[in-house]
């Protein structure tokens, strides 16, 4: 056998073009025990909190206890194949998910691994899960609604964009009824959603998942799935993974976001599990000592960010980031040093006032937390009401009622309140928060069975009509204008004299009527809707003449 020189060296050189002196250092310790998703490892000392481990069975590990001799990683995802004595690596890295447009229509878990079969999901960016939430000088105060599409909850608990409103009530009210019907009634606006399902049977995300597909929800939603039977871990990590892509739209792309993570309760178990096995000492309800802070920095990234604003050339590129003067001016604060620098300006006409298109995004939270028996004053419901702007409540007992939604408006509050209304909703549903609670009350003694005057039947006639005009079937979001409509033929007592059982077709024949004869109504209302008392009498003589017709052909 000859063998040919030439070919040979040729091999030779292109061995010696692609060697390299690089040497792979990395930090490796080994599994001292093993167990529950959890691993004790030696020989990291330069471990830092939170930072990803590789295993050499192929697992992700995240840094959590950070000892002495030794630390203390959750596994996330399969630890039945690491066994003590592994070598265990350091990556250097935060833990991270993938983030962007290629995410809006899918479903993933925690990590940003397809759940959907859809094929991978290529995105360039990543984010880490923890950052810390956006200071007081980056923030504008709550003040744009972010409309759910339900009656009893904008007219009486309004929420704005940026806000964290808790949805809290037992198990089986209908809390992620709200949140699925407030997903949906984005649809053709300028939200992603991001519903984060923590600890629920797989068969319940499914259905999520369908229902969103079926209402054309999935155009402009991500959903995070952390089932019942996945790992402690990665429910802790779920809500997390779920801000962290909704951030990246708030940041950088200035849009606005919702995130619904349903439910906490559920997160704050996995934690306790990981913080039990992992040896911390335990508090009330054998919770660790800093479950407050589990939540706190998670809701506080929740926010609307202040509006950047430049004085730029008019014929500057649209994505130009750079004022002629080198300002950036922030929002409402400076607002007059804005308009004086404008001005002064030699050749104003040539400049114009730009908004930065990084600014000005949101991110609205809708945490959910079930209650065992009612009871809200238990450690983790306490710890997020303390937290949120508000709560909306769902009573059991209104539920089987078949008040739905359930809200107990005595309970139920939004610290942000009209300022998250747009102006006619905020005059005509003024008082109905108030007017419900003093209902409530005056009908439990009402069944005492005494004799009531005049003025206290009236209050009970019209108190039940308007809790039946609330009642809203679910996946039926009503538009904002319609709404409007709707509360005030009841607010002005309109129905005070109608069948209880006649309410709902009442405002459904109105409401019809409305879109088909009155439609320069509807049109001025969507333009500027504002209830002043030409409107307001406009509309009583429409409801008034509407309502002789009703009555005569239900005669």
């Amino acid at each position: 056998m000859k063998f040919k020189a030439d070919e040979i060296a040729t091999i030779i050189k292109e061995e010696i073009k692609q060697y390299t002196t690089a040497i792979d250092v990395a930090e490796v310790g080994k599994v001292l025990e093993i167990g529950d998703g959890v691993a004790h490892i030696y020989g990291l000392p330069k471990a830092m909190a939170m930072e990803m481990l590789e295993f050499s069975s192929g697992a992700v590990g995240v840094v959590f206890n950070l000892e002495e001799n030794s630390i203390g990683a959750v596994v996330l995802g399969d630890y039945l194949d690491i066994k003590e004595g592994d070598e265990v690596r350091t990556t250097g890295q935060l833990l991270s998910v993938p983030v962007g447009p290629a995410l809006v229509g899918r479903v993933v878990d925690p990590l940003g691994r397809p759940l959907d079969g859809k094929g991978p999901i290529n995105s360039p960016y990543r984010r880490p899960l923890e950052i810390i939430a956006p200071g007081i000088a980056e923030r504008q105060p709550v003040n744009e609604p972010l409309q759910t599409g339900i009656k009893a909850i904008d007219s009486m608990i309004p929420i704005g964009r940026g806000q964290r409103e808790l949805i809290i009530g037992d198990r089986k009210t209908g809390k992620t009824a709200i949140a699925i019907d407030t997903i949906i009634n984005q649809r053709g606006g300028d939200v992603i959603c991001v519903y984060v399902a923590i600890g629920q049977k797989e068969s319940t995300v499914a259905g999520i998942v369908e229902t969103l597909h079926r209402h054309g929800a999935m155009d402009y939603s991500i959903v995070v799935s952390a089932g019942a039977s996945d790992p402690a871990p990665l429910q802790y990590i779920a809500p997390y993974a779920g801000c962290a892509m909704a951030e990246y739209f708030m940041y950088e792309q200035g849009g606005h976001t919702l995130c619904v993570y349903d439910d906490l309760s559920k997160q704050a178990q996995a934690y306790r599990q990981l913080s039990l096995l992992l040896r911390r000492p335990p508090g009330r309800e054998a919770y660790p000592g800093d479950v407050f802070y589990l939540h706190s920095r998670l809701l506080e990234r929740s926010c609307k960010m202040a509006e950047l604003k430049i004085i730029t050339r008019k014929d500057a590129p649209a994505d130009s980031e750079d004022g002629v003067n080198g300002k950036v001016y922030k929002g409402e604060q400076d607002a007059e040093a804005l308009e004086a620098d404008f001005e002064a300006l030699p050749d104003k006409d040539q400049h114009e006032i730009r908004k930065l298109k990084k600014s000005g995004g949101s991110l609205t939270a809708l945490p959910v937390i079930e209650t065992l028996e009612g009871e809200v004053s238990a450690y983790i419901p306490t710890n997020v009401i303390s937290i949120t702007d508000g709560q909306i409540y769902l009573e059991p007992d209104l539920f089987f009622a078949g008040v739905r939604p359930a809200v107990n408006v005595g309970i139920s509050v939004s610290r942000v309140g009209g300022n998250a209304q747009v102006p006619a909703m905020k005059k005509i549903a003024g008082s109905l928060r108030l007017d419900l609670a003093a209902f409530r009350e005056l009908e439990a003694f009402a069944q005492l069975g005494t004799d009531l005057d005049a003025a206290t039947q009236r209050q009970l006639d019209r108190g039940r009509r308007m809790v039946e005009l609330l009642k809203q079937p679910q996946y039926e979001p009503m538009d904002v204008i319609d709404q409007i409509l709707s509360i005030h033929a009841g607010s002005r007592g309109f129905l005070d004299d109608l069948p209880l059982d006649r309410v709902r077709d009442f405002e459904q024949a109105l409401l019809k009527h409305y879109r088909d004869e009155h439609a320069e109504v509807r049109a001025d209302l969507e333009k500027s809707p504002k209830m002043t008392d030409e409107l307001d009498a406009r509309l009583k003589e429409i409801v008034a003449n509407f309502k002789k017709t009703f009555v005569e052909a239900n005669a």
